[in-house]
């Protein structure tokens, strides 16, 4: 793994920054009915997505770092988004892990492999923010990833959407 937050490679996956020609995969990943179950205010338009990949452009541009493209290496396809946002948590300065992925590529391990990179990163480079992983009460495949990462249910909030359950770290040590 390396230490660039542009381009990540794990032992499956190369995680590199979200670019304008992604704008056709995240409406595949985004869009979907699917990948939005847990999603309140369901999915987003293609016109959304693309305000929220262009958005997603600028927080790189703004906090250097962000959301990232995951690829998988030997074919190039994009199979899902995630990464670390600036977020506050009840007034609390966070890192909030993010993560959406192709429904095909469910149950392969790739979910929690991209957040263990993104969480590595940010333990080197942002040791001064918690990361945390905010879900929806019912989403419980987000929250078994979760729970995979060594994250648990250490709370409850109130976003915009709604409640939510709050994830964070334990002091043990992320499960492989």
């Amino acid at each position: 793994m390396t230490s660039n937050p542009d381009v990540i490679h794990t032992d499956r996956l190369l995680l590199r920054r979200v670019g304008p020609g992604d704008l056709r995969a995240a409406i595949a990943v985004l869009s979907d009915p699917v990948t939005n179950r847990f999603n309140p205010a369901g999915p987003p338009s293609p016109e959304e997505t693309a305000d929220m990949l262009a958005e997603w452009q600028a927080r790189w541009a703004l906090d250097g770092i962000g959301y990232w493209a995951v690829e998988l290496p030997s074919t190039g396809e994009v199979i899902g988004f995630g990464g670390l946002r600036h977020h506050k948590l009840d007034g609390e300065p966070t890192l909030n892990l993010f993560y959406r992925f192709r429904p095909e590529h469910w149950g392969r391990g790739y979910a929690p492999e991209m957040a263990r990179a993104a969480i590595e990163w940010a333990d080197r480079v942002r040791p001064d923010r918690p990361v945390v992983i905010i879900t929806d009460l019912d989403n419980t495949p987000s929250q078994r990833v979760a729970e995979k990462l060594g994250f648990a249910h250490a709370g409850d909030s109130i976003t915009v959407d709604g409640p939510v359950l709050v994830y964070r770290r334990q002091e043990a040590t992320m499960v492989t």
